[in-house]
């Protein structure tokens, strides 16, 4: 399974031609594609008009949606995020140490396009896509 950041869900969204958007067109229909709960709420508040709103939610309907936290990845999450400070690094968004450590719990390949991640694939062993 591999698990689609709002990054490349709204640069695909956007029309914006790249690494992981191309990517994520070649895995639709060959591979299990999933977003998760927060990313829904991430990628669907940028919507201006209502139009757009409604076309984008009924496209990502069709994506499972994992519910990407609870108690355990929320301590596993905040251990994270305790680690890679101890290392000197300081992740921006809380919503992307949920992420990381949902995949990384749960052994999924994640497709993103932010940088945030990183610190995640080198310290912690996520795994992406790219």
């Amino acid at each position: 399974m591999i698990l689609i950041d709002s990054s490349v869900l709204i640069d695909h969204f956007n029309g914006a031609r790249n690494q992981q958007t191309d990517k994520l067109n070649d895995l639709l229909g060959r591979e299990v594609v999933a977003i998760g709960d927060y990313i829904l709420t991430e990628v669907l508040q940028g919507f201006r008009n209502n139009k757009d709103y409604r076309e984008a939610k009924s496209i990502l309907r069709a994506f499972p949606c994992l519910e990407l936290c609870g108690i355990e990845i929320a301590e596993k999450g905040a251990e994270n995020f305790r680690n890679l400070r101890k290392k000197g690094i300081t992740i921006r968004k809380t919503i992307d140490v949920i992420i990381a450590t949902f995949c990384i719990e749960n052994d999924i390949y994640l497709l993103h396009k932010d940088s945030d991640f990183l610190p995640f694939q080198k310290h912690l062993g996520l795994k992406s896509v790219l």
